[in-house]
């Protein structure tokens, strides 16, 4: 029986398991999409965020759970459903020898779309001057920025990009952002965008949501996780010579201090709410044991840094 769900989620994933042999990929995750949200499925690789993506898009079938797209389950609904997705993948393939404006035309055919909204997305993503440039001849940015033209095609209410941005050059990535920074002050479009780049979620979306191993671990606005899970900076220390054992241990009693191995004897790192209130103190214990500082920063804690606590590895493992 086809199954409808009366919520107000555009996208709505309910306890979904999905496993490849052996391998949990993705292990009861529950996940809610609200219209125009845009949403960053953050994580390393191998963390399952292609492949909750893949069912979201219908491309693969849950071993259990249920994912309800505007309401409405996959199985019964697929023709509607497609038409209000717009999807851009890791690599897009399109034919080398048609031209950029061939290319949307064909595309534009799909959806009985009329020139006026190719021309639009032309001049979204940029490509007024390559629209003459067969597709051979894109740089690695260009051929992104159409694959992402192509997604918006038919103006779909939600977008699922799969780490659009892999690969590519600063500059080229920057375009890419700038293309979905447009699209986000309409609020018409809901996005969920997949990247272990934590600057790409930082940058493009309201709500983060941190995967790894197939779990949400956790989530929220970006402010939330850093002021919730943690200590909100960090003060580094360089160090010229390596401490003693038993100054490691005073250190880290009075100070919540870590020792990292490094260059120049180590690295000292203050985790603490407010560590600037311990820094007089802490340059005593440094003249008091003979310890020479060569560097000091503080910065502002990261959600690299956040993942790093909560799972021992970085996002782009």
């Amino acid at each position: 029986m086809n199954q409808i769900l009366d919520s107000d989620f555009v996208i709505d994933v309910q306890k979904v398991y999905k496993s490849f042999k052996s391998v949990k990929a993705v292990n009861g995750v529950d996940l809610q999409i609200t219209k125009g949200q845009f949403t960053a499925l953050l994580g390393p690789n191998g963390a399952g965020k292609t492949t909750l993506v893949e069912m979201i898009e219908g491309i693969q079938i849950p071993d259990s759970g249920s994912i309800f797209i505007k309401g409405k389950q996959w199985r019964g609904n697929e023709e509607e459903l497609h038409q209000i997705i717009g999807l851009s993948l890791q690599e897009t393939r399109f034919i080398d020898k048609l031209t950029v404006s061939e290319t949307l035309k064909l595309f534009s055919s799909f959806y009985k779309l009329p020139q006026s909204r190719m021309e639009e997305i032309i001049e979204l993503t940029g490509l007024e001057e390559k629209r003459k440039s067969y597709i051979v001849n894109l740089s690695g940015g260009q051929r992104q920025r159409l694959a992402l033209g192509i997604a918006l095609l038919n103006k779909p209410e939600i977008l699922l990009l799969d780490e659009p941005t892999t690969g590519l050059d600063p500059t080229a990535r920057s375009e890419v952002w700038n293309i979905l920074l447009k699209l986000r002050e309409r609020r018409q479009t809901s996005l969920i965008l997949t990247t272990h780049y934590m600057e790409e979620a930082e940058q493009l979306c309201d709500y983060i949501i941190l995967i790894d191993h197939g779990h949400i671990i956790r989530e929220g606005t970006l402010q939330q996780l850093l002021r919730e899970n943690g200590p909100t900076k960090n003060i580094e220390f360089t160090l010229g010579n390596v401490p003693s054992e038993a100054d490691l241990q005073l250190a880290e009693t009075q100070f919540n201090l870590k020792w990292e191995p490094g260059r120049s004897g180590g690295v000292l790192q203050i985790e603490n709410k407010n560590p600037e209130e311990h820094l007089a103190q802490f340059f005593d214990f440094l003249k008091q044991r003979k310890l020479n500082l060569q560097s000091f920063e503080c910065r502002k804690i990261t959600l690299n840094d956040l993942f790093l606590s909560l799972t021992g590895r970085q996002l782009h493992e």
